[in-house]
């Protein structure tokens, strides 16, 4: 299974979407809000709150 390159979760088979860009580098995304925030927002998923990327470099940052 495929994971969202945005935040983190897994994706269900038959369920998501996929954006190839033109070099070939491909993007799994699970819902539209999280397209939106990587592509049209260009936002990082190291600043967002609900993102497994944001959490496991806060917890790296306690230890």
């Amino acid at each position: 299974m495929a994971s969202c390159s945005f935040c983190g979760t897994r994706i269900e088979r038959g369920t998501g979407k996929i954006f190839v860009y033109a070099n070939g580098k491909v993007l799994n995304f699970c819902k539209m809000k999280c397209e939106k925030n990587m592509l049209k927002l260009k936002r990082k998923p190291l600043n967002i709150k609900w993102t497994k990327a944001y959490h496991d470099e806060k917890n790296k940052h306690k230890k």
